[in-house]
């Protein structure tokens, strides 16, 4: 009888745990064309959430220099962002229908919406999609790992390129302007070692500084 009380008890505990799993809101990203060609970007109603990635067969450019490595780390974006992400998909029925447009037009990326809370679960995958809110909510989140992404390739020429940090943040500071990379804040970090490090450029510190005040926005 002890065997069953103990299994018992370990079930006991457990209910809880799994009774409170809140609601995550993730994104599956691939194209084999792009670096990296496959990501996962999941995020909960606080603004928490994971990113992974990984990197594919995608010729090296050798224009771009030292390449980032693969990202698997927590990050975090504005609360605000977050609240936008999941009053859409409760708009759209936890994405229970079809969000694919079937249009002939170009390739973007699959990118697989799902969600999972107490309230239920559903998914779509989409290219294009044929509703303008999940469109932009998908271009949102790829934006999202756009950032993400930078953060890491910022982090790799830090220590290996510190004269290409230039260039690339030039393009960051473009990215952020047009739409391109969102949620500066997931970067954060990064910035402020650039931002304290005497050894880089003044003028990489100083647009460093600039995105660190648009991150707190």
């Amino acid at each position: 009888m002890r065997p069953l009380c103990i299994v018992l008890a370990l079930l006991a505990l457990s209910l809880p745990a799994m009774g409170n799993a809140g609601p995550v809101v993730e994104l599956d990203f691939s194209n084999p064309g792009l670096t990296p060609a496959h990501w996962v970007l999941t995020l909960a109603p606080d603004g928490t959430g994971h990113f992974r990635s990984e990197r594919g067969n995608a010729p090296m450019d050798p224009t771009q220099g030292f390449e980032a490595a693969n990202v698997d780390r927590d990050i975090k974006v504005s609360a605000q962002f977050a609240e936008h992400v999941f009053e859409s998909v409760h708009q759209h029925n936890n994405l229970s229908s079809d969000c694919e447009s079937h249009m002939k037009v170009a390739f973007q990326g699959w990118k697989k919406l799902t969600y999972n809370g107490p309230d239920g679960a559903g998914s779509c995958t989409f290219n294009y999609s044929k509703d303008k809110q999940i469109q932009t909510l998908g271009e949102s989140l790829v934006a999202v790992a756009g950032a993400i992404v930078e953060g890491a390739r910022l982090e790799t020429l830090l220590q290996h390129d510190k004269l290409g940090l230039d260039k690339e943040m030039e393009y960051l500071m473009e990215a952020t302007e047009d739409g391109r990379v969102q949620q500066i804040c997931t970067i954060r970090g990064i910035l402020e070692r650039l931002v304290d490090d005497p050894d880089v450029m003044e003028r990489v510190r100083k647009h460093a500084k600039l995105l660190l005040a648009r991150a707190e926005g």
